[in-house]
């Protein structure tokens, strides 16, 4: 194979929201910067398909609001999983970062007197969500590509990363490589900092509102090298993905819908959320989705398996402006959502396990960093909708400031050759005739995932999953995999399922150490949340190593 190398002084893994910003931030810092993604550059990553809004107390439409009560929404929805470090970072910087974007190019939609609009959504006590209609996410991306090439930082698109480099010692971090999707040649980055922003794994379930790209490969990359991971059981379900058509199910319906007033009602025309949480519809993530999970399983859902979202009493007038993207996306269907509801069901939205990090993005690992969904820790057990471009924007600032600061003292070294020839020999190895097609165990994975490790969990079913796992990798040494060199769709989800299946692992091994329900993770057989024994986090790595940091309830807050 034709190999391929690259120099830089930070290495950024991922061009959605969090990788972009990091590579503005640490370019400003003066440091030579690649961008480097598995799809197409500022396409592939899950930021420019979110639209809701970003979450910053700026109090324009509710001037009671305040950083203290953001700080208390982010951990109660979190249900008090969250380091509280994290959190604040998130809160008290959010609103500064959303300026800056609004100084790249990318704009918010405002009030009448110029200030910024705010809405709401769930789980917050004020409307401190900003937006850009329901575009949001695009909106920033648009406004983070201008920077960047304002910026002239680097950008690689269509290269997968498969591995990251250790020095001859194998104690730090000193680049990465992988290969490339055009022509399969191998591709070797020499930096003296790596930052993963490669974001969430939602393709380990058959209904996503994920890119295509997100299968968790970052944050499988950094265990595999020793990074600690924590929280990975939480994966949360957004709960209004798209139904039907089949081409459509799991596409995002935003919680802008519920935020503008929409309705949820099930098949007898009740709106049912009254009889789960007193704030209905714009409750926290995890209680809609399971209010949804059980008004389905008690017969009250459409024959397909959802429950019906409506804004037909909404003005018409509001629902275009506000929801020009919703509209649009239903009326590709054949639906005026202005004069009949969408029919909606929960989708794989959004992992708040992942690498863990201190304030400064750092993991245990040396020279080697994390920020947006690939981190964990911010959002603890449920992502409050609206955290996550905050999210981006905030710790992609830090992992920035900090990767920049790192490579400023550090010099470039030489990655442990032995390690390369490794990877080289492993790709090329799983380009061979087997009995497998990697797809098929993809798809596998993925029922595995649905059936046993989603909304709704019990030892008996995360156990199977164990077992059902074990034997599709087994499956992965005899794979069908061609060996055409241009877009090997083959090897991309060969070297995608031996990833998932460790990954889906260990969110089984965490599901069944959490014998308690609490925000997105919830046990049919440990229903109810237990603050005495299981107020902690647990933290996974590749040694087999078991430990937990405590959580507090953080009352004073």
């Amino acid at each position: 194979m034709e190999i391929k190398e690259y120099t830089c002084d930070v290495l950024v893994i991922g061009s959605g929201g969090a990788g972009c910003k990091c590579g503005i931030v640490a370019s400003k810092e003066g440091q030579d910067v690649i961008i480097v993604s598995k799809g197409l550059t500022f396409k592939s990553g899950c930021t420019m398909l979110a639209e809701g809004g970003y979450n910053a107390v700026f109090g324009y439409v509710d001037d009671e609001d305040s950083l203290q009560l953001h700080i208390q929404d982010t951990l109660k929805g979190g249900a008090f999983l969250n380091d509280l470090k994290l959190v604040y970072k998130l809160v008290t910087e959010s609103p500064k970062r959303l300026v800056e974007l609004e100084s790249y190019g990318s704009l918010f939609d405002r009030q009448e007197d110029g200030r910024l609009n705010q809405r709401a959504f769930g789980g917050q006590s004020y409307r401190r969500t900003c937006f850009k209609g329901d575009q949001t996410g695009h909106e920033m991306m648009v406004g983070l590509k201008e920077e960047v090439i304002r910026e002239g930082v680097e950008t690689h698109g269509e290269i997968m990363i498969t591995k990251l480099l250790f020095d001859k010692n194998h104690t730090k971090i000193v680049g990465a490589m992988g290969f490339s999707l055009q022509d399969s040649s191998i591709v070797i980055y020499h930096s003296k900092t790596t930052v993963i922003a490669s974001g969430g794994c939602g393709w380990l379930y058959p209904v996503t509102s994920n890119a295509l790209q997100k299968t968790g490969d970052g944050i499988m990359m950094a265990y595999d090298v020793g990074a600690d991971v924590m929280d990975m059981e939480m994966v949360q379900f957004h709960p209004t993905g798209m139904l039907s058509p089949k081409s459509r199910r799991g596409v995002l319906i935003t919680e802008a819908v519920r935020g503008e007033g929409g309705y949820l009602i099930n098949t007898n025309n009740e709106r049912f959320m009254i009889n789960y949480d007193p704030r209905q519809e714009l409750a926290t993530r995890d209680i809609v989705a399971r209010s949804i999970y059980t008004e389905i399983q008690e017969g009250r859902g459409t024959k397909d398996g959802g429950v019906y979202l409506s804004v037909t009493h909404l003005p018409d007038s509001q629902v275009h402006k506000k929801l020009q993207t919703m509209v649009q996306q239903f009326k590709d269907v054949g639906v005026d959502i202005t004069k009949e509801p969408m029919e909606v069901a929960p989708t794989a939205h959004h992992f708040m396990g992942g690498v863990r990090i201190n304030t400064d993005c750092e993991t245990n690992i040396e020279n080697l960093y994390a920020a947006g969904e690939a981190s964990s820790g911010v959002h603890g057990a449920n992502r409050l909708g609206g955290n996550a471009l905050a999210d981006t924007q905030v710790f992609g600032h830090i992992a920035g400031l900090s990767s920049a600061k790192q490579a400023q003292n550090t010099k470039l070294e030489t990655p442990d050759e032995d390690m390369i020839s490794s990877e080289i020999s492993r790709i090329e190895a799983i380009c061979s005739e087997g009995k497998y097609r990697p797809q098929d165990i993809k798809t596998k994975i993925q029922e595995i995932m649905w059936k046993y490790v989603a909304i709704v969990r019990d030892e008996t079913g995360l156990k199977q999953a164990e077992i059902e796992l074990n034997k599709l990798e087994e499956m992965t040494s005899n794979m069908n995999v061609s060996k055409i060199r241009e877009y090997n769709d083959d090897l991309v989800v060969a070297l995608e399922v031996i990833s998932m299946i460790k990954l889906a692992k260990l969110i089984v091994k965490s599901a069944l150490l959490r014998k308690e329900s609490r925000g997105a993770h919830y046990r049919i057989d440990y229903p109810e949340r237990n603050d005495k024994e299981y107020l902690k986090s647990f933290i996974l790595n590749k040694n087999g190593e078991i430990k937990t940091v405590e959580r507090g309830l953080f009352t004073d807050y």
